[in-house]
């Protein structure tokens, strides 16, 4: 008779009804394996039938259970269904195995006897040491109806089978069977070791070799299936040459390698991977212990002393393999003293997680974000810092790590019983992944039939009800340790920090004094007295701003580890919190604005430009808050703004602080935006926007502060008896400001009809006066220097001049150098009208149509001959002076300029005061080869960036790299550099600029 299934709304017998309700997916087929040959007369069998449900996959453990049998002879098959339905911990070994692993159900059906290894193993010790292990591999390999690298692998199978069996039926924990699975590798590369010897005896006479176990193989806490990483040393028997030795260990040590790794009839074991010794693959697989100690002490990176930490002698001569570990281990916790340590051991783990695959990255268990190498990275990065004088530290296994670190404060009991329950969590489900195949694998597979399996299979370790649909289960229980193990990661290593300067509860232990210091140390802060000051400050007392500063700071202190200065991000980051700390919209900034946040860390610990502007008016802060807040304002909105503030003043100098208040904010604004990479993705874009943004403030400024000043006039004089305009000159006509630029103009006046020429120039020369005077005094607002040193006659010269006196001066004693410097002229301020009469004055000097005589051409050659030599600054290194060393700025500017002057008159794009326009017009005329032009572009870009960069980080102007290093890495972070790569930026500005200089010999100076 036959009912309906309500799950799939088909017709089944009541047969297999009673399987369906067992868990069977495929009742049909169960039905015929259990009528087959050896499960005869099983079918009716309750307990046998309630032992296949309870398995992961009742389906898989069914066919893996009549495989068997029906491979098995008879008195073997008679045995094995007697043990089935008489001994409970067989039975549940054995089915929980095949319920779970295909791979395992195969061996069986290979080698049917191997069951027996599930009665034998639990009659001896219940764990299994390397001896065992290593007695037993023995044992099969000694078994002569196979080849010695066949029955190596039959006999590894063997004991996996063993070891997979108390596993799933939880005689053991996750730590015990990774130690097991660490101490079978163990035992199988010292029998492929003997195998190698007993074929290569002359090799195995002239050397001792050890092999040290790295990564888990060393931690004891082996994968199922993985690489197993190793390192190879050795010495000469007594009497032996070293080389020779070196050469037969490397015999040994490849044959070794070939033997576990090689594909035979069965199968493979795993590869070996020697890729973490001294040079990587291409280094000598086999180096003496000497060797070691030379490459390390001269040549390893921070992360080839993380990877030491795991090294444990597994297999060979024990006594050097101890020697080893012996010798390196002072090297591997002195690698936290190493400059950058932190940074490297982060930037190491961020190169992992950008090197998976988009597709993979969400169901990545390893390496992905919330993996279980967060989880390792972060337990190693505290050994490594704090086990240089806590020795209890001292362990290559991730689990007993973190229980040590817990235990002496230096992480907090809930993380890392957090940790531990994930990682324990993550390292099951990667192990039963990798069981069902035997496959090395890390990724969460996408079909709900291997989820399902997954997630019966570790429903002890799942919260929350995994029958009634448990592959949801599996999935919310996975994320919520991701998440978990995500969050715990990004502030384990600065959550105890806080600890250290607050009051615990009794009997909690905290970060010791020394132990905060060391760890600050570590995280690149100089001075981690001052540093804990500053937490103590921020994090202590019971009021709201307190609260939310503690939550926030483990954060914070990451944000600030990742820049080149972390002491001034803290300092900063009190100073803006004690200015704006009771102010109700910057506490909700910090609670609910994550990524203001995260900018506001940025940006304080960056250099000193921004904080500085930041801290005489830190409401500033506010634009951080708002996703528009950094984008540049234009030249109207500015001006609009300015002379609005300018108008509200009482008396002049008021107006020009007003002007230059909206001027310090939108400095702020602007080099915010730039450090933080939100002005444009591309740098040389992003290089534009900054300049053309502070050339429109500076502009406006000068706008508001003219009209300041002609008012301040008037209250004292009455009407002003002239019209002033301002010209842009340099950097600021060309709209190539950088931040410690100064506004370069030329000033001219028209008297007014009517009015006396005498009486006009006391007015224009009081007025310009009054305004340089007043946008340089000093103030809590930063300066504006007014530089008209451009002007004719230079210093010696009026200060202002009618346009009638710059048409005569020009007429008759203008000189080559003059006309080069109104190439970059532009009005800017002041009465329209005059500046662009101005301009008509000055294009046939700037743009004349006889071209550049050869006298001029030879003086302009000359003065730049003359600057070079005698311009640069005693000291300075011509080969990274930015402006008037070798390729750099001035190079490339006069260059442009001599192509301008020569064919400006012919060629109307050449008309413009922008140097890359400029050159661009060239290209587009013929006048410059295009590979010409990106040489000269990127040096003049690159030379642009780094004195941004230097204005940026120190606060004040330069032209030269930094001398100090905190210095020169925050100018090398601002231009992309990572940490610990400063020398790099100087010999790709030297390489670039070079380039430059030779193309410029060519143009410029015509050089062949």
């Amino acid at each position: 008779m036959a009912v309906e299934d309500q799950r799939t709304g088909g017709r089944v017998s009541r047969p297999e009804m009673r399987l369906v309700r067992r868990g069977f997916t495929d009742p049909a087929q169960a039905v015929r394996l259990l009528d087959g040959p050896g499960l005869e007369g099983l079918a009716d069998d309750p307990v046998l039938l309630d032992a296949l449900g309870a398995t992961a996959d009742p389906d898989l453990a069914l066919l893996g259970l009549a495989r068997l049998l029906e491979a098995s002879d008879q008195a073997d098959r008679h045995t094995l269904r007697d043990t089935l339905t008489t001994s409970k911990p067989l039975r549940d070994r054995l089915l929980g195995v095949l319920g779970v692993s295909a791979a395992l159900g195969d061996h069986l059906a290979r080698h049917p006897h191997d069951w027996h290894v599930l009665v034998t193993f639990e009659l001896r010790d219940m764990h299994p040491g390397p001896e065992d292990f290593r007695r037993a591999l023995a044992e099969g390999v000694r078994d002569h109806r196979h080849d010695p690298a066949d029955a190596l692998r039959i006999a590894y199978r063997r004991c996996l089978l063993a070891v997979a069996a108390r596993d799933l039926t939880g005689t053991t924990d996750l730590a015990q069977t990774a130690a097991e699975l660490a101490d079978l590798a163990g035992a199988t590369l010292q029998t492929a070791l003997d195998l190698a010897a007993d074929r290569d005896p002359e090799a195995a006479a002239a050397c001792r070799l050890a092999v040290i176990g790295m990564g888990k193989c060393g931690g004891r806490e082996l994968n199922y299936v993985s690489d197993v990483d190793v390192v190879f040393v050795a010495e000469p028997r007594e009497g032996v040459d070293e080389h020779e030795a070196v050469k037969a260990a490397t015999r040994l040590a490849a044959a070794l390698t070939r033997l576990c790794a090689d594909t035979t009839g069965e199968g493979t074991i795993w590869p070996v991977d020697a890729n973490l010794r001294p040079e990587g693959r291409h280094g000598p697989l086999v180096r003496t212990l000497a060797s070691h100690l030379a490459y390390y002490q001269r040549w390893a990176k921070t992360w080839e002393f993380q990877a030491l930490l795991k090294a444990r002698p597994v297999a060979g001569d024990a006594e050097l393999g101890a020697a080893y570990v012996e010798a390196l281990a002072p090297m591997v916790w002195q690698a936290a003293a190493r400059e950058n340590f932190v940074a490297d051991v982060q930037q190491m783990r961020r190169r992992v997680i950008d090197s998976i695959p988009a597709t993979e990255l969400d169901r990545q268990l390893k390496l992905g974000p919330g993996g279980l190498r967060d989880v390792e990275f972060s337990v190693q990065l505290l050994q490594l810092v704090h086990g240089r004088t806590d020795q209890a530290l001292r362990s290559g296994n991730t689990l007993e790590a973190l229980a040590a670190l817990s235990r002496g404060g230096y992480v907090g009991r809930a993380d890392a019983a957090a940790l531990d329950a994930a990682y324990r969590f993550l390292r099951s489900l990667e192990h039963h992944i990798q069981l069902y195949r035997l496959r090395r694998t890390h990724l969460m597979p996408t079909g709900d039939e291997d989820q399902r399996r997954l997630a019966r299979s570790l429903a002890p370790l799942i919260n929350g009800d995994t029958r009634t649909d448990p592959v949801a289960a599996l999935r919310r229980e996975w994320r919520r340790h991701a998440v978990e193990v995500r969050r715990l990661h990004e502030k384990l290593f600065y959550r105890p920090l806080l600890d250290a300067v607050a009051e615990l509860p009794p009997g909690a232990a905290g970060l010791t004094p020394d132990a905060a210091r060391a760890r600050l140390e570590a995280l690149g802060y100089t001075d981690p007295a001052a540093a804990l000051r500053h937490l103590s400050a921020l994090a202590s007392g019971v009021s709201r701003k307190a609260a939310i500063q503690r939550t926030l700071l483990p954060v914070l202190l990451g944000w600030f580890a990742d820049s080149a200065d972390p002491d001034a991000g803290l300092l900063n980051f009190r100073q803006v919190s004690d200015a704006l700390g009771r102010t109700p919209w910057y506490l909700r900034l910090l609670r609910d604005e994550s990524a203001a946040a995260e900018q506001l860390a940025r940006v304080l610990s960056a250099g000193r430009l921004a904080p500085d502007l930041l801290l005489r008016a830190p409401e500033a802060v506010a634009m951080l808050g708002d996703p528009q807040g950094l984008a540049p304002r234009g030249r109207a909105a500015l001006e609009s703004e300015i002379l609005a503030a300018v108008g509200r003043a009482g008396n002049t100098a008021a107006a020009v602080a007003a002007a230059r208040s909206v001027r310090r904010r939108e400095l702020f604004r602007t080099s915010a935006a730039d450090v933080l990479g939100r002005l444009a993705d591309d740098p040389s874009e992003a290089l534009d926007l900054a300049g053309e943004a502070l050339t429109s403030l500076n502009a406006a400024t000068l706008q508001g502060a003219l009209r300041a000043c002609v008012a301040g006039w008037e209250a004292q004089h009455g009407g002003l008896p002239t019209r002033i305009a301002v010209i842009a000159m340099g950097r600021f006509g060309g709209h190539e400001l950088g931040y410690g630029s100064d506004a370069d103009v030329l000033f001219v006046h028209e008297p007014l009809l009517g009015s006396l020429d005498e009486d006009a120039a006391r007015a224009a020369q009081a007025v310009c006066n009054e305004l340089r005077t007043l946008l340089a005094a000093p103030s809590t607002e930063p300066p504006l220097l007014v530089d008209a040193d451009l002007r004719p006659e230079g210093r010696s010269g009026p200060l202002v001049r009618t346009l009638a006196s710059y048409e005569a001066y020009y007429r008759r004693w203008s000189h080559a150098w003059e006309s080069q410097a109104l190439l970059r002229a532009e009005p800017v301020a002041g009465d329209e009208e005059l500046g662009e009469r101005f301009r008509r004055l000055i294009d046939p000097l700037r743009y004349p149509g006889t071209g550049v005589p050869e006298r001029d051409l030879m003086e302009i050659r000359r003065i730049k001959a003359r600057i070079e030599a005698e311009r640069l600054p005693r000291g300075a290194d011509p080969t990274t002076h930015t402006k008037i060393g070798r390729g750099g700025l001035a190079d490339v500017e006069w260059t442009v300029q001599l192509l301008q002057l020569r064919h400006g008159h012919e060629v109307p794009a050449l008309r413009t005061t922008r140097t890359r326009a400029a050159l661009a017009a060239a290209v587009a005329a013929g006048l410059v080869e295009e590979a010409d032009a990106r040489v000269l572009d990127a040096a003049w870009l690159l030379a642009s960036r780094v004195r941004s960069a230097v204005m940026l980080v120190r606060g004040r102007p330069g032209d030269s790299f930094p001398g100090e290093a905190r210095e020169l890495a925050g100018v090398a972070r601002y231009l992309g550099y990572g940490a610990g790569h400063s020398g790099e930026l100087v010999d790709d500005y030297r390489r670039t600029t070079r380039r430059a200089r030779a193309v410029v010999d060519r143009l410029f100076y015509g050089y062949s």
